[in-house]
């Protein structure tokens, strides 16, 4: 019998919850982690749909990298859909644990994955945030490193497209930038437009990163900063990832459980092409 206790142990070796931003909401969500775990599912965004196949696949513990609760419930009226899903999780038994900004942090970890996924040599932390509480070693949001060869924004826009598998994304160039090669790109996965001016001063020719607001856009461009805004949802390798590493402890440990990946797809928007 393997305890939820027992996993977030193991975890919080690899992710520590002290390298999560303050304003972040990490760690134990919901439910009682002293209960055993027959069946965990590891999840981007824990949704009421993502809720929904939870129970209908018996699963008794959700993994996310994102947290359920970014904003406090004001009342538990469960006519609200956020309040519901809460209501189903408790009568269901199932705990929900998140690891957000400290996953992105770790080594190893979100950014990390993400950079593999551009295929990026010779990586570094992107923003430094001092040494992993646990190992000692320097750790960072955020990647920078170089492509094996480089690339035209053109070009590159659609590489990202393709090693995301991703049917749209927002390409940020300033016209005069059009032919500029690419080769030193620095990625964040999620809302990173507050770091772009640490992407300039590492060098990159090309940034990475989601949810890129209007008038950052035009700072960035007036900047000469190659910009991708693939979206927040290419996050979803963590769950994947995520999945992975619990199978590599619950081998190791001989822990006995079920894990899965969710099916659903929690991408809230849909690309319309003309």
């Amino acid at each position: 019998m393997t305890t939820g206790n027992q996993l977030i142990a193991r975890f919080e070796k690899f992710a520590n919850p002290q390298l999560a931003e303050k304003w972040d909401h990490v760690g134990l969500q919901i439910g009682n982690p002293d209960l055993p775990i027959t069946r965990l599912m590891t999840t981007l965004d824990v949704r009421p749909e993502v809720v929904n196949e939870a129970i209908e696949r018996n699963v008794d513990f959700i993994f996310a990298h994102h947290p359920i609760m970014f904003h406090p419930a004001k009342n538990l009226d469960t006519r609200d859909p956020q309040n519901a899903m809460y209501a189903k999780l408790l009568a269901n038994n199932i705990t929900v644990y998140a690891a957000h900004t400290n996953l992105d942090t770790a080594n190893g970890g979100m950014n990390d994955w993400l950079a593999d996924q551009l295929h990026l040599i010779n990586t570094v932390p992107l923003v430094p945030a001092g040494n992993d509480p646990i190992s000692g070693k320097p750790v960072g949001m955020g990647r920078v490193g170089e492509l094996n060869e480089p690339l035209t924004p053109q070009k590159f826009a659609k590489y990202c497209m393709d090693v995301f598998g991703i049917r749209g994304l927002r390409l940020i160039v300033n016209p005069f930038d059009q032919e500029r090669a690419i080769k030193r790109v620095a990625v964040l996965g999620g809302a990173g437009q507050d770091f772009y001016q640490q992407a300039l001063e590492a060098g990159a020719d090309a940034y990475v990163t989601g949810d890129v607001s209007y008038h950052f856009a035009h700072d960035m461009i007036a900047n000469h900063l190659v910009v991708i805004d693939p979206g927040h949802h290419i996050e979803v390798i963590a769950a994947h990832q995520l999945a992975n590493l619990i199978t590599q402890w619950k081998n190791e440990n001989n822990w006995q459980f079920e894990v899965l990946d969710s099916r659903v797809n929690t991408e809230p928007f849909t690309f319309i092409a003309k």
